[in-house]
């Protein structure tokens, strides 16, 4: 059986402001197969908000993401923007991954939590001698992942509100034209290309200098794919950690009952993150679509040979015939497979790290400030294409 719908319908849902998950992923997930949705530029797409569907499309290699850039793809700005390594498929992509893959193991990255661990506290510890009340974005969420990922890349951390302006703009859904958004990436990439010459003039025991050796002692990359994956780490490496730590507390605090757990219980932390991730919709909507490579039957859609795919990850990870009670918070969930993540060749690469990120973060949050509490109003971002507080006043 295969399902067909008319017109197809404006796209993004979710509101900008707050985690709310929009009713209409509800009916997405209850139509008869796939919906058909159109996003402000491009050609409209199919979109994918059931589990099994979400899981099939980010898992199956009939789906392609190269073949983006061939196509009008949907998207939310004018420009159609330069993916990188989330642009490729093998073996490229492979490639690409593997040069990094060794950086972000789950042992490599276990070492690390002494070091993040110590960082959270410590950052606790100035809030509390500045006195509240305070920004849980400015003064923790951000300073951690950036923090890490700069020691990791080889980036001084002092150059932060240089890249923080980058990111927010690579980020961004606000409609930048063609010259804003070129100059924007190239300054970025300028900027990178200034440390990769500090970097080959002084090596460093750091992921920027095993690049540089990939590139110029085994020519394993171009010096624009060096470049642009060391762009690529610095940008994802700490955009969405920075934005789900208060997310995170945000909902939390939405069900205190939670926090108070937390707090009794820090033990439960890394259950809380799993939980988190999948309950949390980070993205204001579903992006980076897939391409079918042949005809493909994804439930009960065939999608032709050429047609894009949406996978709206985090309607998918609110499916009741995945998850019991998929719209409550629940600790004892045990391994779900969700979504958050992603899945497939392009499951994020950084998970690892991010986990712990979002573990030590929240575990010193719940030890050392048991009595947090929103001071005031939340600003939330908006024409991003993650969601979460870009200041949110806190007191304790």
């Amino acid at each position: 059986m295969t399902a067909t719908h008319a017109e197809p319908l404006s796209y993004p849902f979710n509101e900008e402001a707050g985690l709310d998950l929009n009713e209409a992923y509800a009916a997405a997930r209850e139509a008869e197969g796939m919906i058909r949705v159109k996003l402000p530029y491009g050609e409209p797409a199919w979109l994918a908000a059931r589990y099994a569907d979400a899981r099939l499309v980010l898992g199956d290699r009939r789906f392609s993401r190269a073949m983006e850039k061939e196509k009008d793809a949907p998207r939310s700005v004018p420009v159609v923007q330069d993916g990188g390594i989330l642009q490729m498929d093998p073996p490229d992509h492979t490639r690409l991954r593997t040069l990094v893959a060794k950086a972000f193991t789950v042992r490599r990255v276990e070492q690390l939590r002494p070091r993040v661990a110590a960082l959270a506290t410590g950052l606790i510890a100035d809030l509390k001698a500045a006195g509240p009340p305070a920004d849980l974005v400015d003064a923790y969420a951000l300073p951690i992942p950036v923090a890490v990922i700069c020691e990791l890349l080889g980036v001084p951390v002092a150059d932060r509100p240089k890249f923080r302006v980058w990111s927010d703009a690579a980020l961004s859904t606000s409609g930048l034209t063609m010259a804003e958004f070129e100059r924007n990436r190239e300054e970025l990439r300028d900027y990178m290309r200034g440390l990769i010459a500090e970097h080959r003039a002084q090596p460093r025991d750091d992921l920027m200098t095993a690049l540089i050796e990939a590139r110029d002692v085994r020519d394993r990359l171009t010096e624009l794919e060096l470049v642009d994956l060391c762009v690529g780490i610095l940008v994802a490496g700490h955009e969405t950690t920075a934005s789900q730590i208060p997310n995170f507390v945000y909902a939390l605090l939405d069900q205190h009952e939670h926090w108070e757990r937390l707090c009794a219980d820090p033990g439960l932390v890394p259950a809380a993150v799993e939980e988190l991730m999948r309950f949390v919709p980070l993205g204001a909507g579903a992006a980076f679509p897939r391409y079918a490579t042949e005809d493909v039957q994804v439930g009960d859609v065939l999608v032709r040979a050429g047609e894009p795919v949406l996978v709206a990850v985090g309607a998918a990870n609110r499916d009741g015939l995945q998850f019991a009670d998929a719209d409550k918070l629940r600790f004892d969930r045990g391994d779900t497979h969700h979504l958050g993540f992603g899945h497939g060749v392009h499951h994020c690469l950084g998970a690892p790290l991010a986990r712990l990120e979002l573990q030590e973060a929240l575990r010193a949050l719940v030890t050392e400030l048991p009595g947090l509490h929103l001071a005031g109003d939340i600003v939330w971002k908006t024409q991003m294409i993650v969601r979460g507080p870009r200041s949110m006043p806190i007191g304790w």
